[in-house]
């Protein structure tokens, strides 16, 4: 069992990093370059940094994956043939193309059921009044080049909007350009926060960062503190 790494924290929120790591388990073999590890296709890039920066500021808990979206995706739903995926933004993942049913029920066992175990065993054990997933993006998909991808921040929600109105607003209060259900939309690519946050009526931030954003130390800690600032006034907003 690969199990995520949880930093403990005394405020009512948690949060949540789906993609933050591009280790391999042991035992599975993807058939990949190894470089390729480093690319956005196997880890949000940042978010590790950014998501221990944000538990240290707010004083909050976090949940961290460890495992590479590559070896399974822990924002998808197990039941979906692309939780194991063959294939991401043009390259192939040879390892995972012909899976027996046993080897991905392994992976889902193993991987994907502990860590939302621990999430829903968080909420259960202390509700939290804010879930925030922290997420990142590529300025430019390999497989879409020419699509402009301008905004270094967005919000995903999906029904739940409760929190996502005002965080949009405050961080366009600040002049940036904020995606809203960019560049991905929280209707379609929202597994994590569908079921642990509005299946529970929690209120949630989705955030995704440009992943040029948040590179080095200096960017993790200016986006750290634009997003607690963030997250604080939505949490005044939602009384």
């Amino acid at each position: 069992m690969t199990a995520p790494r949880i930093i403990v924290g005394t405020a009512p929120m948690l949060i949540i990093a789906d993609h933050a790591s591009n280790m391999v388990p042991p035992g599975i073999e993807l058939g990949v370059d190894t470089a390729l590890l480093g690319n956005h296709v196997a880890i949000d890039i940042g978010t590790a940094a950014l998501s221990e920066a944000l538990a240290g500021a707010l004083s909050a808990p976090a949940i961290i994956a460890t495992v590479t979206r590559l070896a399974i995706d822990l924002n998808r739903d197990p039941a979906v043939a692309d939780v194991i995926p063959a294939a991401s933004d043009g390259h192939v993942i040879p390892g995972n193309l012909a899976l027996s049913a046993a080897e991905r029920a392994l992976r889902i066992a193993a991987i994907h059921a502990p860590y939302h175990a621990a999430i829903a065993g968080e909420i259960a054990a202390r509700r939290p009044a804010l879930m925030i997933s922290i997420h990142s993006f590529t300025p430019a998909l390999a497989t879409r080049a020419g699509e402009a991808r301008p905004w270094p921040i967005g919000i995903l929600y999906n029904e739940d909007d409760r929190a996502a109105r005002p965080g949009i607003a405050a961080l366009a209060a600040r002049g940036l350009h904020v995606g809203d259900n960019e560049p991905y939309s929280g209707r379609t690519l929202n597994y994590t926060m569908n079921l642990h946050a509005e299946g529970n009526k929690i209120p949630y931030l989705g955030i995704e960062v440009r992943n040029d954003q948040i590179g080095d130390a200096a960017g993790v800690a200016h986006w750290a503190g634009i997003i607690a600032d963030t997250v604080h006034h939505v949490r005044r907003q939602l009384g």
